[in-house]
């Protein structure tokens, strides 16, 4: 099966795609800081699974989910400090959480699948 045809790699792209539509709201200052970190996060996330899946070895393909998770969890925290910064609303925070959040249950899920199948 084709990385493409994965739900998580899909659910991963929509969210890429939803931090990069909430992050146009970001002030101009943010350009370099965090926005630009949150969309390496974001982008990060699918990146690695697609890399991963791509691995001739198992353990490299686990690794990479590894790194897909991580990301995951840094653009988390990044969220989080855009909250606080007021550079996203409580409302799209939550709906950004959710996401992340099926996310994280995703890649997990396939963590485990694939530790099991190889």
């Amino acid at each position: 099966m084709e990385y493409t045809e994965l739900e998580v790699w899909k659910e991963a792209r929509v969210l890429t795609n939803s931090v990069y539509e909430i992050s146009k709201t970001f002030t101009k200052e943010e350009t370099h800081g965090l926005k630009s970190q949150i969309r390496r996060c974001a982008v990060s996330i699918p990146s690695n699974i697609a890399e991963g899946c791509g691995r001739r070895t198992s353990a490299d393909t686990i690794q990479f989910l590894h790194i897909s998770r991580g990301s995951r969890y840094e653009l988390e925290k990044q969220l989080y400090i855009a909250l606080d910064q007021n550079y996203l609303n409580q409302e799209k925070f939550d709906n950004l959480f959710r996401e992340i959040l099926k996310c994280k249950k995703l890649i997990n899920g396939f963590i485990k699948y694939y530790k099991k199948a190889h």
